[in-house]
């Protein structure tokens, strides 16, 4: 994925929606973008 190319990436997953460690499994496939951080938050 060419728009995360050497970005550095956080990632706010939702506990009813999609949980980070999915959305870091996807990131983690584009070449040079680097998690920084990743958290599943509950939102209410």
């Amino acid at each position: 994925m060419a728009i995360l190319a050497n970005k550095k990436v956080a990632i706010l997953g939702d506990r009813d929606g999609i949980p980070g460690p999915a959305i870091e499994a996807c990131v983690a496939t584009a070449d040079g973008a680097e998690v920084v951080f990743s958290t599943t938050e509950c939102f209410v």
